[in-house]
């Protein structure tokens, strides 16, 4: 751990943080008192107090997916270092600058063919925004005006904004409150684990009646992540491709959670061969020090686009590839690469079957599910926030359970005993969720969105 900063008044500071602070998904002024933490190394947050005795404890979340090199790596924090010693900052418009030329660069390099054009903005629910300019401008250029709509699958999560919340399930999902304000979208079903025909002639069949007015469709290739943590085929990203090319629709992937080995491929999309048109990325882009994402695109739809009246993409970031953090993520993304990054996911995958195989026979648990570095146990009930964490925090660990999920998604250098020690508080986790949801009278019903035959229009 570094040097640790003065101590604080926690007290003072939970008081402010309690009356001026909103936190994510969470009421104004809060209710419950947040961990103060005034430190982090490798796969540890250090803690202002002690919980239960631990003054640290272990990160299984790599703060929402992004660390996956673990908290005050060296490399990292000397290309921060360096860069700030040249410049923080700079407008992108009218000017440029080697960590964004470079980091472009790298991105085109190992992302799939035939992507070849980065727009860097500063997170990912803006990655998505920009995605969905690109498709609906690509129509608009081209002389297509009718093609305005979207199409995704339910059980989805793309963020927080206003295009991106309108292609998240719409009946399980946190933006369900928007139902009649946002854009109505095109939804398939939910895609099942396993390959099914009748599934893929139903995606078939819901691009080909809506061709005529979908823009795009848009899916997290492989794993849904904050929707659900729902596994998929990859065949289904096939079944998409062929269509969208025949019925001539662009294919989105969002790749901002799957993307940099968290599936054990670099991108999830490898898994089934195929490439989007247009790709998000963001989350571990810069190593989980900054916030910074990109949207990539094919030269069809850059050109497209610039055929246009308006030829320009009408989007710009004041902090749009801000030198700081194209600086990281390119330190990032080139010690990935230089590690056997595909092994440790390897390794990790098998830590978390080991580990969390138990849980299957716990009570209250109805699924088990790992793939590459993802864990997840699901519930016959909406988690109970504060006993799942309370437990997790006996044995020195940190989650954020959601929904009916309690899940890992550790940083790609946590070792073997650290691995154990997060496997053992998922399941305490679990138990006392279970236990709290039985003493209050549950469980509840799981968070799941509904399944719907033939597809619907939201």
């Amino acid at each position: 751990m570094p040097e640790a900063p003065p101590a604080v008044d926690v007290a003072e500071l939970l008081a402010l943080d309690r009356a001026h602070v909103w936190h994510p998904y969470g009421p104004m002024p809060g209710r419950a008192d947040p961990l103060v933490v005034e430190s982090a190394a490798g796969v540890r947050l250090r803690l202002a107090t002690p919980v239960h005795g631990h003054r640290e404890v272990v990160d299984g979340m790599a703060s929402w997916w992004s660390a996956l090199h673990g908290y005050n790596h060296p490399v990292l924090n000397e290309a921060a270092r360096g860069q700030l010693e040249r410049m923080s900052h700079v407008m992108f418009g009218g000017l440029t600058h080697e960590p964004a030329v470079r980091l472009a660069e790298r991105l085109v390099e190992i992302t799939p063919e035939p992507l070849r054009h980065v727009f860097l903005s500063d997170s990912g629910s803006v990655s998505v925004e920009v995605a969905v300019k690109m498709c609906l401008q690509y129509w608009r250029s081209t002389g297509d005006r009718a093609k305005r709509r979207l199409m995704t699958w339910r059980g989805g999560y793309h963020g927080d904004t206003w295009q991106p919340m309108s292609v998240c399930d719409p009946d399980g999902g946190m933006h369900a409150l928007w139902s009649g304000v946002l854009p109505e979208q095109v939804f398939a079903d939910a895609p099942p684990a396993a390959y099914e025909q009748a599934y893929a002639d139903h995606l078939r069949e819901l691009v080909a009646r809506h061709a005529h007015e979908l823009a795009a469709v848009i899916v997290e290739p492989v794993v849904q992540n904050a929707g659900g943590m729902r596994f998929h085929s990859p065949a289904y990203l096939r079944v998409l491709r062929e269509a969208c090319d025949e019925h001539g629709v662009l294919l989105v992937f969002d790749e901002i959670a799957t993307g940099f080995g968290r599936t054990g491929t670099l991108f999830a999309a490898e898994q089934a061969g195929v490439s989007p048109d247009v790709l998000c990325l963001g989350k571990a882009l810069t190593g989980g020090y900054l916030s910074m994402a990109a949207t990539l695109c094919t030269s069809r739809v850059a050109d497209g686009i610039s055929q246009g009246e308006v030829p320009v993409l009408a989007h710009g970031p004041t902090f749009m590839a801000n030198p700081l953090a194209a600086s990281v993520a390119l330190a990032s993304v080139d010690l990935l690469l230089s590690q056997d990054w595909a092994g440790e996911v390897r390794r990790i995958e098998s830590a978390l079957r080991r580990g969390l195989a138990p849980a299957t026979a716990l009570p209250g648990v109805v699924d088990v599910r790992v793939l590459g570095a993802i864990g997840v146990v699901q519930l016959d009930h909406a988690v109970d926030m504060a006993a799942a964490t309370d437990a997790a925090l006996r044995h020195g660990v940190w989650l954020r359970p959601f929904r009916d999920l309690v899940y890992v998604m550790p940083p790609f250098v946590m070792d073997d005993e650290d691995l154990a020690t997060v496997c053992t508080a998922v399941l305490a986790a679990a138990s006392a969720s279970t236990a709290a949801a039985a003493d209050a009278g549950r469980p509840w019903p799981r968070a799941e969105p509904t399944r719907r035959k033939n597809g619907s229009d939201t």
